[in-house]
């Protein structure tokens, strides 16, 4: 069954873990620091312009927004609120902190974590935060460096290399692309990773155990 990401809906948003639907199928979440593209990344993999809010503050997403993916009933994108987002009060940082952490550490669903880095700032202390919520030892890692159009090729693939060797470096497996939803580079081979997830897990392969 091949994912259709241009009919992907909108299923509801969650501003609490209770308030999450009943943790079966296949979930496959999207997290990023905010105003590192994330909105613009999904809505690029969706061929949509609006499916994720885009605004000109970051900070827009504070609740786990949950897509539909057809054909498949049971599959579900997942759009986590973006973290270290300076202009909110403390408390509310603490309030999205929460829902992010807590959601990545408990859902069992979730076959794997797309993260969401920009080029030119990629695995920032928050970013490595992050990834000790994530359970590695059964959730998949791919991170997509946004925004690539900003930077030579040179330097962009530069910059892969580096974080790639950072992972490494931390004991962090994952998969690593460039991206630029501006230039529509990089949409197709998210696509095609994230099929080839959503069928391994189905067919009981590496993604599901």
């Amino acid at each position: 069954m091949e994912p259709r990401f241009r009919e992907t809906d909108f299923l509801r948003g969650v501003a609490q873990i209770a308030q999450l639907p009943a943790d079966t199928g296949v979930e496959i979440a999207f997290a990023g620091r905010s105003n590192a593209g994330k909105s613009s990344a999904l809505n690029a993999l969706c061929g949509r312009k609006a499916l994720a809010r885009v605004g000109r503050t970051p900070g827009r997403t504070q609740e786990i927004n949950l897509f539909g993916l057809p054909p498949a009933e049971h599959w579900r994108l997942v759009d986590l609120p973006g973290y270290g987002y300076a202009k909110v009060s403390a408390g509310k940082r603490a309030e999205w902190d929460q829902l992010l952490g807590g959601y990545l550490r408990t859902r069992q669903c979730l076959i794997g974590l797309v993260l969401i880095m920009d080029i030119r700032r990629p695995l920032t202390d928050l970013d490595r935060q992050l990834l000790e919520w994530v359970p590695l030892e059964r959730c998949r890692l791919h991170c997509v460096l946004t925004k690539a159009d900003k930077l030579s090729r040179q330097e962009a693939d530069r910059q892969l290399r580096k974080a790639h060797g950072e992972l490494e470096a931390m004991g962090v497996e994952a998969t690593l692309q460039t991206f630029s939803s501006l230039k529509n580079q990089g949409v197709d081979d998210l696509r095609g990773l994230l099929g080839d997830w959503l069928a391994e897990h189905d067919a009981g392969g590496p993604a599901a155990e």
